[in-house]
């Protein structure tokens, strides 16, 4: 592991941003052979986020030939809900690159079978072969994506209720408190 001793959250971020942009121009996806990228959301990724969107708009990367698939979404919320993953992801980042539609992956938290989402996820992200790069976010008490401190390394995609600290934390998002459940990598 290589650690990078930043001193502010900007300078990581646009670190962060160009590592990501680096890897995929290095990679040089096709429409054959796409560059996989795992994403998060919440509160650390949004400056990366404005950072790989610059990058883009000045012609540094393209994200033409990049699948992503993100790491979580509630369960029970509308994807055009305005707190939901979906909504967070094309307001903060997909709407503003070019990435095709049929590139994007988010779990789908409205499903009458959470069970065979999970099992689809998985079967897509392994088409692919593998991901990439995963850009984590990591939560107050070290949670990534929705795995609490307690969850297993060997874990599956799953549904999982949220823990008391991460609804806390999560309420300066989410104003929808029925919202307790989460489908998780």
């Amino acid at each position: 592991m290589r650690l990078i001793p930043l001193s502010t959250e900007e300078q990581v971020s646009r670190w962060a941003a160009r590592h990501i942009a680096e890897r995929i121009n290095h990679f040089q996806p096709t429409a054959e052979r796409p560059f996989v990228l795992g994403l998060p959301t919440g509160s650390t990724p949004l400056k990366t986020y404005r950072e790989l969107i610059a990058l883009y708009q000045a012609g540094q990367v393209s994200f033409k030939h990049v699948v992503t698939f993100n790491m979580d979404e509630y369960v029970g919320l509308p994807q055009e809900h305005p707190e939901s993953y979906h909504s967070f992801m094309y307001n903060n980042f997909f709407n503003h690159i070019d990435i095709q539609p049929q590139n994007i992956n988010i779990l789908n938290g409205n499903t009458d079978d959470h069970d065979e989402e999970c099992r689809r996820y998985e079967a897509k992200i392994k088409s692919y072969g593998k991901i990439h790069l995963f850009m984590g976010g990591v939560g107050k008490d070290g949670h990534i994506a929705f795995n609490e401190p307690a969850s297993s390394l060997n874990s599956r995609t799953r549904i999982k209720t949220l823990t008391p600290d991460t609804l806390i934390a999560n309420s300066r998002f989410l104003i929808t408190t029925s919202t307790k459940c989460h489908i998780t990598l």
